[in-house]
């Protein structure tokens, strides 16, 4: 009796074997990961750079924690990270200004850039992008009783920009043709260019308009200040991170396809553009007819 069980265990097991043997024959092998998914899958971790003063895309807490609209899709960026390299993935956080952003996304100090980083041409000589995740544009932000309306009245008067942003070249390149003699002076970051027209410092601030909203209600400032003028610019913004790395490319268009389909860009938008902020005050900014129709091709796109 003992003798014949051994005997089928042994049988049982050859099956097995060869069973697993035809399994491996024939299954797929698994893709081998590149990248930057190799280097969370090695390291577990993925490096996000945020920003401090970017209302409400990326900025500091009360508590010193980044937040914000941009935040909340990269976290669900990293979710899908985590998925697909099979391991828990851990953030770690990099504050990026303007000008610091894009030199840290190319030498790889930070995996992906999540603030308020416009979508251009000549960013993407350096950079990839994802797939829009709002539409901006430069406007003048002045205090109540200002004489400035449009960027023409800011002849003999000191604007202030954002170093490294896309309002700064809008601005320069609309004083050379236009021939308008304004002073463009340049901040370190949206927090100190907002302070240097709270103090009178300059007339003007340039920058996204929804930046200068975020200011203003971050500042509970609505009632001391107006965002005036045409938009001077376009500017799609998108999460930023390296070039030529195509498993994250179809990894983050294939996340945020997943995330219009399912409502769930629109359900962060709404948490951050309508409902009322960590300091008590709401933006009011319905989502944009642009912004819409960004979304719903997200939605439709084909393979």
């Amino acid at each position: 009796m003992k003798r014949a069980f051994i005997v089928r265990l042994a049988v049982g097991a050859l099956v097995a074997l060869a069973a697993s043997f035809a399994a491996a024959q024939t299954a797929p092998a698994p893709t081998q990961l590149t990248g930057t998914l190799a280097k969370a899958r090695e390291t577990g971790s993925i490096t996000i750079g945020h920003r401090e003063s970017s209302i409400p895309f990326s900025y500091l807490s009360a508590r010193g924690e980044p937040i914000g609209y941009s935040i909340d899709l990269c976290r669900l960026l990293v979710d899908a990270i985590s998925e697909e390299v099979g391991r828990t993935v851990a953030i770690q956080w990099k504050a990026v200004t303007p000008e610091s952003r894009i030199p840290a996304v190319v030498s790889g100090q930070v995996d992906l850039e999540c603030g308020s980083t416009t979508n251009n041409l000549e960013r993407q000589k350096q950079v990839a992008f994802s797939p829009t995740m709002f539409v901006s544009g430069t406007k003048l932000l002045v205090k109540k009783g200002s004489p400035v309306r449009t960027f023409r009245d800011l002849a003999g008067k000191k604007v202030v920009v954002t170093a490294g942003t896309t309002n700064e070249k809008t601005m320069r390149e609309l004083a050379t043709k236009f021939k308008v003699d304004m002073t463009i002076v340049v901040a370190a970051d949206h927090a100190a260019s907002f302070a240097q027209l709270a103090t009178g410092t300059v007339d003007a601030f340039a920058t996204d308009d929804v930046l200068l909203y975020g200011l203003l209600a971050q500042n509970k400032a609505q009632a001391d200040y107006v965002v005036t003028g045409d938009f001077l610019s376009y500017d799609p913004y998108g999460v930023m991170y390296r070039k030529g790395d195509p498993q994250l490319t179809r990894l983050v268009n294939d996340t945020f396809h997943a995330l219009a389909e399912d409502r769930e860009i629109e359900r962060r938008y709404n948490r951050w553009f309508l409902r009322k902020l960590p300091s008590g005050v709401s933006l009011d900014l319905p989502m944009s007819a642009q912004l819409e129709t960004l979304i719903q091709t997200m939605v439709s796109r084909t393979e």
